[in-house]
Order: C-alpha cells, then structure tokens, then sequence
C-alpha cells in the first residue's frame, strides 16, 4: 500500500485589483494542478492540470523530509495580513501539516522574525517547490514551433 502524500500551497492576497493569487497542488496519483488568478491589466485565471511520475513524486517526497518542515511550527511567524498570505499543507505518511503565515517579501523579514530558523525552513522549501511546480507546468504546456 502506497503511503498517503500531498503538498498545497497558495499565495494570495485580495485588493484593488480583487482576488489574486497562485496555488498548487501535487496530489499522491501524480496530479499536478496549478492555477494563478491575477487581475493585472485585465488578466484572468489560468488553470493547469498535469500528471507527473513517480521519479517527480519521490524527489518531491525528498525535498520535503529533507527540509525539516515536518518539525517546525508556524506560532511565532508572522501572522497574515493586509499584504496577504502564504499557506503550506503537507500529508506525507502519517503526518498532516499545515501552515499559515502573512507573504514574505525577503530574506530580511524572515530574518527579523520571532522564529527565523523555523519561517527560513519555510522561505527555503517555498522557493524549491514554486520553482518546482512552476518548471513542470511551464515544461509540460510549452508550445512547439
């Protein structure tokens, strides 16, 4: 039997341009969903969907145990605000995580938080997966001349 497994994040923030934001998803069968809502000069939501194997999964998998989040804990990081927020839920064997904290900007702002070494744990496995799940969407819909 397969262990359970799935990685969420979402970005987003609401203002004057409404509801903006960009989420993914890697799902335990290979789904890969993406969707970036953004307002800007009247753009509307892009929606994605794609199956990646089990090379992508496992290396997924990797990434996240070696990062450490599983021990980490979001109640001293900055709580969501006007600017927006960020939100990690993880499942992967028999943990379930989630995590909820306002957007960060910059390595500074981690820096002068109340927990640095957890929100840079955080911040770090972020970027990794963004341009992770970014890569695959952009390789797997790319238009051939």
């Amino acid at each position: 039997m397969e262990e359970e497994f799935y990685v969420r994040y979402y970005v987003g923030h609401k203002g004057r341009f409404g509801h903006e934001f960009l989420e993914f998803e890697f799902r335990n069968d290979g789904m890969l969903r993406y969707a970036n809502n953004s307002k800007y000069k009247n753009e509307g939501i892009i929606r994605k969907e794609a199956f990646v194997n089990k090379i992508v999964l496992e290396e997924l998998k990797r990434m996240i145990e070696e990062s450490d989040i599983l021990k980490e804990d979001d109640k001293l990081w900055p709580i969501p605000d006007r600017v927006g927020k960020q939100e990690l839920e993880i499942v992967l064997g028999g943990e379930h995580i989630s995590f909820e904290t306002s957007k960060i900007g910059s390595l500074s702002e981690v820096e002068e938080s109340k927990d640095p070494d957890g929100l840079r744990v955080f911040y770090y496995l972020v970027q990794d997966l963004k341009c992770l799940a970014l890569t695959l969407i952009s390789l797997h819909f790319k238009i051939r001349p």
